[in-house]
């Protein structure tokens, strides 16, 4: 802790990190970047690595800066996934990268989110430093990926555990168990779809030159990092089931993250959409392009968290393939599906027929950065 000069006085001011590693963990950040940035008893600075600075992968720091965001430490770490020794290797790298980081840089408190193996690797890399490590999202469970492993493993390496829902916060006591270091805040992407201001559809259309006054399909599909050997096949179903799709919707792909057999993924998407106006591949909409895709679409093709916390919002039906988030809550606009082509197109049938009622929203708890905040305020005092 550090003090600073004020009309006041001196006041203490808390040196707070926040690691983000990709697209997905900047836009549920950003609500609770905007607090700690604005609020004088904080000094933010946001440590970047992984996809962020991957050329590959749309250098999203871009949007990071875009939002005025400084980010005073960026970390240049491998991303390869081909295999699953290019992704141990990534997760080896990502180690002995934060082992010098953490040497020469201290906190008061260090936020983690999620469930990336580059996250686990950051992670991993400052326990033996002592690091104070807030973890966003614990007790989530997606029995499908090896991501799962990973979240709890960061759990178990952070004092502090802040959860979604209130089933959430029991699981997360289990791992820590101590109640008293768990708190249910909700998820903070509900606070930016609460205070975004959406593209209309001809916003979106002039940026992005894609029309959404056609019934169109936002898909997600990330690999099955329990099921490596099967992720061809179902990648094959997928695109056979948007060969049939594609002659009634436009067919929205935003592109695999960096998770074993991503670029395989990616590879057979790239030749499937060559060539076809219906199908429209995007490496990176950023937060607000994405969400506001999200709002225009027909519903949801795939196999991604935001399927569930930010699909619920709205409500947009989601058809979630596979098994990776097997665990998640289902709540009622979710329709699970066997990724194989003819399961696919009779689960649009039976969507499109069906009609979805505003639901009430669990992982709604107030407006959860101030509720973060305030706990955040109070911890540290009693430190």
């Amino acid at each position: 802790m550090e003090t600073k000069k004020s009309a006041l006085g001196l006041i203490p001011e808390y040196k707070i990190g926040v690691l983000t590693s990709s697209r997905a963990d900047f836009g549920i950040y950003y609500p609770l970047l905007k607090k700690l940035g604005n609020h004088s008893l904080f000094n933010l600075e946001i440590i970047a690595f992984g996809t962020h600075l991957d050329q590959n992968y749309g250098y999203t720091i871009d949007e990071i800066h875009s939002y005025g965001f400084e980010v005073k430490h960026q970390i240049q770490t491998i991303t390869l996934n081909k295999n699953p020794y290019e992704t141990s290797k990534s997760i080896g790298d990502t180690i002995l990268k934060f082992s010098e980081f953490w040497k020469i840089n201290e906190f008061d408190l260090v936020f983690c989110l999620g469930d990336r193996y580059e996250m686990f690797a950051a992670v991993s890399a400052s326990l033996t430093f002592g690091v104070n490590l807030a973890h966003l999202h614990a007790g989530e469970t997606t029995l499908g990926a090896v991501d799962n492993v990973f979240r709890h493993s960061i759990s178990l390496m952070c004092k502090y555990l802040f959860v979604s829902t209130e089933k959430y916060k029991n699981r997360a006591i289990e791992i820590n168990n101590n109640p008293n270091l768990v708190f249910n805040v909700g998820a903070l992407s509900v606070d930016n779809l609460e205070n975004l201001k959406y593209y209309s559809i001809e916003e979106f259309n002039d940026k992005f030159n894609i029309d959404l006054n056609k019934p169109t399909i936002l898909s997600t599909f990330h690999p099955e990092t329990r099921s490596l050997s099967m992720n061809i096949q179902y990648v094959d179903e997928l695109i056979m089931s948007f060969d049939e799709l594609k002659k009634r919707y436009q067919i929205v792909i935003t592109m695999p993250n960096s998770d074993t057999m991503g670029d395989k993924i990616r590879e057979k998407l790239i030749d499937f959409a060559k060539g076809l106006d219906e199908v429209k591949l995007v490496e990176s909409f950023g937060m607000k392009g994405y969400l506001s895709c999200m709002k225009h679409c027909s519903f949801l093709l795939g196999n991604t968290s935001s399927g569930f916390v930010e699909a619920l919002y709205f409500p947009k039906k989601v058809i979630n393939l596979g098994v990776r988030q097997q665990g998640r809550i289902i709540t009622e606009n979710i329709f699970n599906c066997p990724i194989k082509k003819d399961s696919i197109i009779n689960a649009v049938k039976k969507i499109e027929s069906k009609k979805i009622v505003q639901l009430s929203n669990i992982y709604m708890n107030g407006n959860t950065a101030d509720n973060i905040i305030n706990i955040l305020k109070k911890m540290l005092n009693e430190n």
